[in-house]
């Protein structure tokens, strides 16, 4: 009854989380659509590449925002019979195309700089428009970012949002500078020079989060955890002959699930497997942070007794 009221009581808690989210996320989509389209008939006007670019960027975060915003959604539905785990991992791949997405923009961001160092002595600017609308961009993109901040620790989709809208934010400060830079000094290379730099920024910040969420979506074992460790701890518990076929996977970037076969030293009653099974739970929980777990006990039936991954 206690393990059903917790369950139920962290549903809500998660469904609380999802909706707050999800009304964030359309606030900054909100705000992205419309400096976007401020941004692209003034790089028109200005004639602006950068300014343009930085347009293209926001877009993309329009785009990312709206994937994030869809798996917010999708994650809080409840599960089905043909849907057992529902839409949890949604969430997970939003991570992994916003965070591929970034590093698209970073790549295309950084070839498009060095071709403007080449060519832009030839380029005329109106520099107003350039500070002006980047630092509408600045404006933005940092409260839209301040919006999500306080929800990235626990979420890699929203982590992946409020990245795209940070450096989106980065990228509208050089373009002002460059701004700054074209109406003082008639210098066109400052913004490219800067714009190679938040490119690389883009790559070291958005690789990490691609290749945990790639990692989830692998069902690769959680980082921090060690299997052989947890094989041993198991085995050190009364009646514990042998712990094998060890699965151990995140369901999304809060849920760890755990599942093994538990060979016992005596034939014993269903009755006496229960705190056997409410003990593993516990070591699994407090020193692993496993709160799904599932042990399929046995007596001699099981032949091959070695973990998968270290069988000769």
């Amino acid at each position: 009854m206690r393990e059903h009221q917790h369950n139920s009581n962290q549903g809500h808690m998660h469904e609380h989380h999802n909706n707050i989210n999800g009304r964030n996320l359309f606030i900054t989509i909100c705000l992205n659509v419309l400096i976007t389209l401020f941004q692209v008939v003034g790089a028109i006007i200005s004639g602006s590449l950068s300014l343009l670019s930085d347009a293209m960027h926001n877009l993309s975060d329009v785009f990312a925002l709206i994937i994030s915003w869809i798996a917010e959604r999708l994650s809080t539905r409840k599960s089905t019979g043909s849907k057992t785990f529902g839409y949890k991992r949604a969430e997970i791949l939003a991570a992994l195309i916003n965070s591929a997405t970034l590093i698209i923009i970073a790549v295309f961001l950084i070839r498009e700089a060095f071709v403007r160092i080449i060519y832009s002595s030839n380029v005329i600017i109106k520099g107003e428009w350039v500070i002006g609308l980047a630092a509408l961009g600045i404006l933005a993109n940092g409260i839209s970012a301040l919006v999500l901040k306080n929800h990235t620790h626990d979420s890699l989709n929203m982590k992946s949002a409020y990245l795209h809208l940070f450096s989106d934010m980065l990228s509208s400060i050089a373009v002002l500078v460059g701004g700054i830079f074209i109406v003082l000094k008639q210098i066109y290379w400052i913004d490219s020079v800067l714009t190679i730099l938040i490119g690389f920024y883009l790559l070291y910040s958005s690789w990490g989060i691609f290749f945990s969420s790639l990692k989830i979506l692998m069902q690769f074992t959680p980082k921090g955890i060690d299997t052989l460790d947890i094989k041993h701890q198991l085995e050190m518990i009364k009646d514990v002959r042998n712990v094998h076929h060890i699965h151990i996977w995140n369901l999304n970037d809060r849920q760890i699930h755990f599942e093994c076969h538990a060979d016992l030293c005596r034939d014993i009653s269903i009755s006496e497997i229960g705190p056997i099974h409410e003990e593993i739970k516990k070591m699994l929980q407090d020193k692993h942070g496993i709160d799904h777990v599932t042990v399929q006990f046995e007596f001699g039936n099981c032949g091959d007794k070695k973990l998968d991954f270290i069988k000769k």
